[in-house]
């Protein structure tokens, strides 16, 4: 009950902290991280900010309206009158201006803004891809440093029961003290490696909290995924679904609708700009002015020479293009690696955890026939300790393997862009 209190208690006081469960199974645990990881929220507020350059864009084809008052008072010549008089003036009006046709400026705006927008999305979904994939590697690293500590405690368990038979054996005068000796350096070398992946444990739980998006995971047992393999697809297939999904390529190309959109707007630098103006107000020497006054007109603005600047803004956005074009080349060579990569890492791995579990039995064996023979004072403490401590590597490698095929999977899940 304490412990449940606990847990409820963090969940309404911290939003960095995991909801009451005394047990946490993967999916629970991606659950947490797409909800609170800050990396999220960076990538889902440049997505907004996006979206907001996307409507300022837009802005430019609606038109501009401003409200302005002016009142001045001085010594002014007066041309008509060829002479300097006093003069005092209070101007109220209302301004608006319109852009007829800017021959592709704000169009490309527009686009470029849509697509960085785009882009933008696409660098979300690499996020939770990515933080899927650290949230799985910590969880199945927590996983397997739990069950190392468990084989570990076990060795330690067989051999203080070595250590105390040798004693036993040692008082009745059986064996010789070496045997003592040996047995008690063997348990303090399980005790020394009981410390070390009881260590890699607590670094493991703090990566996965970290990985979640919280400041401390609590305690909490792991939920262990159900070990049937799934079944691999065909190697080519792989880089097919790879090349066909990476949210990498598809940022990619909407980068390179972006910088032809960006190349559209630079060359319109080159033509002129069509504006219509319109103007309503009072003026008059008295305040407020009662007479009514308005205007309205044609804008055509030409540009001349702007300082080189529009030909380097056409020679820039024209560089953006072929850069992105090569960076995709590049990615998808990348892409076919990593999906090629992944497929033989399960493959490898799927093989593996098979033959080191057939390990683990033969070894498992072998440590229990070496301590029977031992306990009944035929066998030797070399013996034993050779068994116990290949029993103890063929757990380490069975649960390394197991590790390594969940990881794999995995990674292979990232590399075709699944989340």
């Amino acid at each position: 009950m304490k412990s449940i209190l606990q847990c409820l208690l963090v969940f309404l006081f911290s939003t960095q902290s995991l909801h009451a469960a005394s047990s946490l199974s993967l999916d629970e645990a991606l659950e947490t991280a797409l909800k609170n990881h800050l990396q999220l929220v960076e990538a889902r507020e440049n997505l907004h900010g996006a979206e907001a350059r996307t409507g300022q864009a837009l802005a430019n084809y609606y038109p501009q309206i401003s409200l302005a008052a002016d009142w001045s008072k001085g010594r002014s010549f007066l041309t008509p009158l060829e002479s300097i008089k006093m003069t005092e003036a209070n101007i109220d009006a209302i301004y608006l201006k319109q852009t007829i046709y800017d021959f592709g400026r704000t169009s490309g705006a527009v686009d470029a803004a849509r697509n960085n927008r785009e882009a933008a999305d696409k660098v979300l979904a690499l996020t939770r891809q990515d933080l899927t994939l650290r949230v799985k590697n910590a969880f199945f690293l927590f996983l397997a440093a739990k069950k190392q500590v468990a084989a570990t405690m076990e060795t330690v368990k067989a051999r203080t029961e070595v250590y105390q038979q040798a004693l036993e054996f040692f008082n009745q005068g059986i064996r010789a003290k070496v045997d003592v000796a040996r047995a008690e350096a063997n348990l303090f070398s399980a005790r020394t490696a009981l410390i070390r992946t009881e260590n890699n444990r607590e670094v493991a739980q703090v990566e996965l909290a970290n990985a979640m998006g919280m400041a401390s995971l609590g305690e909490c047992t792991l939920i262990e995924p159900s070990p049937a393999l799934f079944t691999l697809p065909e190697r080519s297939q792989t880089q097919q679904d790879a090349l066909r999904n990476r949210a990498e390529l598809q940022q990619l190309t909407a980068l390179k609708a972006a910088a032809s959109a960006n190349l559209k707007t630079a060359k319109g630098s080159y033509l002129p700009v069509l504006s219509g103006t319109a103007t309503i107000g009072y003026a008059d020497r008295d305040f407020p002015p009662p007479g009514n006054v308005w205007g309205v007109g044609l804008n055509l603005t030409m540009p001349l020479f702007s300082g080189f600047s529009s030909v380097e803004q056409v020679r820039e956005a024209n560089a953006n293009i072929n850069a992105i074009a090569a960076h995709n080349s590049n990615l998808r060579l990348q892409i076919i690696k990593d999906a090629e990569s992944a497929w033989l890492g399960v493959n490898e791995a799927s093989a593996r955890t098979i033959s080191t579990e057939k390990e683990v039995g033969a070894a498992n064996e072998n440590q229990k026939l070496a301590e029977g023979r031992y306990h009944e004072g035929v066998g030797s403490i070399i013996e034993v300790t050779d068994a116990q401590s290949q029993a103890l590597d063929a757990q380490t490698a069975h649960i390394q393997a197991v590790f390594d095929y969940y990881t794999a999977v995995a990674r292979l899940d990232r590399a075709v862009g699944k989340e």
